[in-house]
């Protein structure tokens, strides 16, 4: 007769210490480093601002928030690392449009589904890309750069931070409206392309604005135009490809947290909560704009919902603009 009522207690208990040790973590939250990933190597603009804000909640929260570069792939190897760690909330991945929306259409047989294997925590910032050259180049305009081009089909070229990223889309999404054929150049990451584009190696650079803005400013590459719909906060006098003549033309990328899937949505509303409340601060929004972006704080609600926007949208745009990874 005791029996039932044993495992009754047995039971019972165990659903109690059960959900204890699933509200406990975010109470404590977090008791260990943090490690962020970032999809591609140091010096590119995803490195920039994931340093930015890693660098940030280490100081005003007293957390331990460590950056690992981890490259290839069009930053997809990165994202890979994220979406089978643990979902403790120790992991977390410093992602982007060109890699999450985009890669999984581009790439075959990625080992993981943006939707089913990460969850979006915060997002942190949106960018144009631009459209540089070196300041020795021939090209002072984007219509100089258009005449060359149907002059001589395939001689121009541009180099980006990879095959499938938002930038190379843009790349082939300008080539299809301006009725012209570029040559792609993609490099592992910004920094490879940057420094190309800077000794001349490549006709034209195609970046975020964060990559190239350093460069842009002291001089050294001349940009051409920005491919969002209104032109960039930190180069304003930079006009927009709807400025030069490309009408409708409206390409940008955004920057944000992910964990993997199945982690604890109370340590997810809590980094959303540090990393909102950073955004509001002076100091880092100018840090974010002096980079090139522009920063943008969201309820974990609005991020996941623009998220999966963004990736419906994407196998049509992946598809119409005709690009592949070789």
């Amino acid at each position: 007769m005791f029996r039932p009522l044993i495992t009754a207690t047995i039971v019972a208990c165990a659903f109690t210490a059960s959900f204890a040790s699933a509200a406990q973590p975010a109470a404590e939250y977090p008791t260990k480093p943090i490690r962020m990933v970032i999809p591609f190597p140091p010096g590119g603009g995803t490195d920039i601002l994931a340093r930015v804000v890693a660098n940030k909640l280490t100081e005003v929260t007293k957390w331990t928030v460590v950056p690992e570069n981890k490259a290839g792939a069009g930053g997809t190897i990165g994202i890979s690392d994220a979406a089978k760690a643990p979902a403790t909330g120790y992991d977390m991945v410093m992602g982007q449009k060109d890699n999450l929306v985009l890669g999984p259409y581009l790439y075959k047989n990625l080992p993981w589904d943006p939707v089913r294997d990460l969850t979006p925590v915060a997002h942190i910032a949106y960018t144009p890309v631009v459209i540089a050259t070196s300041v020795n180049s021939p090209y002072k305009t984007v219509a100089d750069v258009l005449a060359a081009a149907k002059a001589q089909p395939g001689k121009i070229t541009y180099g980006s931070p990879g095959n499938g990223t938002s930038i190379h889309i843009a790349g082939v999404l300008l080539e299809k409206a301006a009725s012209v054929q570029l040559t792609h150049v993609p490099y592992k990451g910004s920094n490879p392309a940057l420094m190309d584009a800077l000794a001349g190696n490549v006709d034209l650079l195609v970046s975020s604005v964060p990559s190239a803005i350093a460069q842009i400013k002291a001089g050294k590459l001349r940009a051409l135009a920005v491919t969002s719909a209104k032109r960039s906060t930190s180069l304003p006098d930079v006009p927009t490809l709807a400025e030069t003549g490309i009408k409708g033309f409206d390409v940008s990328t955004w920057y944000g947290l992910f964990m993997p899937a199945g982690t604890p949505a109370a340590i997810v509303a809590k980094v959303n909560a540090e990393v909102n409340h950073l955004l509001a601060m002076p100091e880092i929004r100018d840090a974010i704009l002096a980079q090139g972006a522009e920063p943008q704080a969201m309820s974990v609600a609005n991020f996941d919902k623009m998220f999966k926007a963004d990736f419906k949208a994407s196998k049509q745009i992946v598809e119409d603009s005709g690009a592949k990874i070789q």
